[in-house]
């Protein structure tokens, strides 16, 4: 808008200075009010607009990425490594990191590619399916007795009988209860043991495959999250849920946290991923806004 203001300015500038050479001084008063109007409507327009958003508490469903970041077995971990902290020589603080981190660990985010050739990148993903109304669907009474539980069909149509069917364009999001685990490895995934061999201890619940697809089928979801680490469950071997949502679009959020902390409508979710080119996912900055009368 700066820019057009600038144009705006010139050109008026320009048309004036030819009516002064051409002798129609006459009309110059006029012409000179005309420019003021215009230039009065362009910087009023360009003047930045309040964002208004309604009154509410901001809720952070991030884990921080630490060196007790939980990854899978078979990764690294998150590493941060200081290149310079201290004065500097001119007698100034500075201080710089860099870090090293694979892409699906911690709070993060499964773009569609990561199980679906062809589908989504991470940088692909539309913004409105990262953004907007949520609904969490508590299934903690059942998961934390059983820590292989996979969220049912059921699960979801009795969420929809006290609180209404699952609009469209939602991001659905299912608390186990897992997130109070956090950051402690062994009660989060099952085990604290690490490398292939791990894997097959994993325990921890997930979305069951048939409520997945019956998600796909049945609702128009932008996105699902989860508060375990992986919207597969622990003992999965074929990851058909990650498989169901990958192939129609569907981005998942996994080791969300403070689920207990959103109602079951009526919040609003940002979830905003690292912006790797070509990535199958990343770290996840992900909160909500709880309106006042939630």
């Amino acid at each position: 808008m700066i820019k057009e203001l600038q144009k705006a300015r010139r050109r008026m500038k320009s048309y004036n200075e030819s009516i002064i050479s051409t002798g129609r001084l006459r009309l110059y008063p006029t012409l000179k009010l005309l420019t003021a109007v215009v230039l009065f409507a362009l910087s009023y327009s360009a003047k930045p607009m309040a964002l208004e958003m309604p009154a509410g508490k901001w809720v952070d469903l991030s884990h921080d990425f630490s060196s007790e970041t939980i990854y899978w077995p078979t990764g690294e971990g998150f590493k941060l490594e200081t290149v310079f902290e201290g004065m500097t020589e001119k007698g100034y603080f500075y201080d710089a990191k860099k870090y090293c981190s694979e892409e699906h660990g911690g709070t993060h985010i499964d773009a569609p590619v990561h199980f679906a050739e062809g589908r989504q990148t991470v940088d692909e993903i539309p913004l409105d399916k990262l953004t907007g109304a949520a609904v969490v669907i508590d299934v903690s009474e059942n998961a934390l007795k059983n820590p292989d539980y996979e969220v049912s069909v059921a699960d979801i149509t009795s969420w929809e009988e006290v609180n209404g069917k699952i609009p469209d364009g939602i991001i659905v999001l299912f608390n186990t209860g897992y997130g109070r685990y956090w950051p402690d490895r062994a009660r989060y995934m099952g085990t604290d043991k690490r490398g292939p061999e791990a894997v097959k201890d994993l325990h921890f619940p997930g979305l069951g495959p048939e409520a997945a697809k019956w998600l796909v089928d049945n609702r128009n979801v932008n996105a699902v999250g989860i508060d375990t680490a992986s919207i597969d469950h622990g003992q999965s071997k074929l990851f058909e849920t990650h498989r169901t949502l990958s192939k129609n679009n569907v981005p998942a959020f996994e080791n969300v946290a403070n689920l207990d902390q959103v109602p079951a409508k009526g919040a609003l979710v940002f979830a905003l991923p690292m912006k790797i080119k070509g990535g199958s996912g990343g770290p996840l900055r992900i909160i909500a806004l709880v309106p006042e009368n939630q």
